[in-house]
């Protein structure tokens, strides 16, 4: 039985390092240099290569290495008795809260609207008791986020598939309830899962229910932006701005228009990022379960996606 790592785009030193620190006999190897693959049952994965699952005939668990896994079921390929995990780390969490917070505070104070208008001139700013934040996908970084907001005297509310009920937060949920949480929504936060039913909702229609002179922040994923249909609605003045630190792709091209737009602010995708040290514990608990025949930890439901 072989431990694999699968991360073509990404330098699986750091995380070779945190395993071995932790597991030091574990049966480690790293794509494409694999022995047997008939060995493989565990894989750590990020962005891999479609139908390359195909190949280990044994695998039982593919580990995303983030909190992400729409990288891993886009592959169509895989079969169905392959279980799929992901990352849940509090220090994920906590970060994503602290980036978020960071973006609504700058606009609300126009602290980058100062800085690049080169005149000294004062504007109205404002207030978090007067702001109402809504949250689109109010899974545990959704949650997370709303719990620093509140903390913060920020009014919140949440959107989800199903039902939820969170302290402090005014919950929304399925497609009846998506307009009534739009309209009261002046800043926008999209925290959703990639699924074939999120992906470009984004758009031109929903930008249109947010009250005029709202203000969006994605931090999930690009393809849940349809480009064009943002940057029209900030040009018709119906959106003040927008900013992103995910996008369709990545690095973002330089002759992007969103480098050019004053109104909207890039990031290089690093609102919450995946630190090896932390998350490999939960990792190699999740292997062993593996091996014990116990129930996974943080398991991916397949039909809905997340």
């Amino acid at each position: 039985m072989s431990f694999l790592i699968i991360s073509p785009k990404k330098d699986p030193k750091a995380w070779v390092e945190a395993l071995k620190a932790e597991a030091p006999d574990l049966d480690l190897e790293v794509y494409p240099q694999v022995k047997d693959p008939s060995k493989v049952e565990y894989v750590l994965s990020w962005r891999h290569p479609h139908g390359i699952y195909r190949d280990f005939k044994n695998l039982k668990v593919i580990a995303s290495m983030g909190a992400g896994i729409d990288h891993i079921i886009s592959d169509k390929e895989i079969p169905e008795h392959i279980q799929i995990t992901r990352v849940v780390d509090a220090q994920l969490t906590k970060d994503m809260s602290v980036f978020v917070l960071s973006l609504i505070l700058e606009h609300l104070r126009n602290l980058n609207e100062h800085h690049c208008s080169s005149e000294w001139k004062p504007k109205t700013y404002g207030r978090p008791e007067n702001t109402q934040v809504g949250i689109l996908g109010m899974g545990v970084l959704g949650v997370g986020v709303a719990e620093k907001l509140i903390r913060n005297k920020f009014n919140v509310t949440g959107w989800s598939r199903t039902k939820k009920e969170i302290l402090g937060v005014t919950t929304y949920h399925g497609d009846e309830q998506l307009q009534d949480f739009l309209e009261d929504s002046k800043i926008l936060v999209n925290l959703l899962p990639l699924t074939s039913e999120t992906k470009n909702i984004l758009n031109k229609h929903l930008f249109e229910k947010l009250p005029e002179g709202a203000y969006v922040i994605n931090v999930a994923r690009g393809e849940h932006l349809i480009e064009d249909d943002l940057i029209e609605m900030i040009n018709t003045g119906h959106l003040t701005g927008a900013a992103l630190d995910v996008f369709r792709k990545e690095p973002l091209p330089a002759a992007h228009p969103f480098w050019k737009n004053k109104k909207i602010k890039v990031s290089p995708h690093i609102a919450s990022i995946t630190h090896p040290k932390s998350v490999v514990p939960q990792i190699l608990e999740n292997y062993e379960r593996m091996k014990e025949g116990k129930d996974l930890k943080n398991v991916v439901d397949r039909e809905k996606e997340y």
